[in-house]
């Protein structure tokens, strides 16, 4: 299991509109395939991964992340200014 392509596939799912964390697992364990554990136990690999990134301020979250259905992240680089009356 290669972890820079798991993180590297997490950040192309990831847009800069919010998107459910049950979403980004779903398309980050279609891209790893066979490279990942199958079941749970590969989308726990990639949960992990989603929290470290949280953690490192490279992802934004609304709701408990551990909760994939009603949770969801962006990419924090995403927000940008608004001006007032936009």
């Amino acid at each position: 299991m290669n972890t820079s392509r798991i993180e590297d596939a997490i950040i192309f799912a990831v847009g800069d509109h919010w998107t459910k964390v049950a979403m980004v697992i779903a398309k980050v364990a279609d891209v790893m395939g066979r490279d990942l554990p199958s079941g749970d136990e590969g989308c726990e690999v990639i949960s992990e991964h989603i929290e470290v990134f949280i953690r490192a301020g490279r992802l934004e979250a609304q709701g408990n992340t551990k909760n994939w259905r009603f949770s969801e992240v962006r990419r924090l680089d995403s927000k940008t200014p608004r001006v007032k009356g936009q």
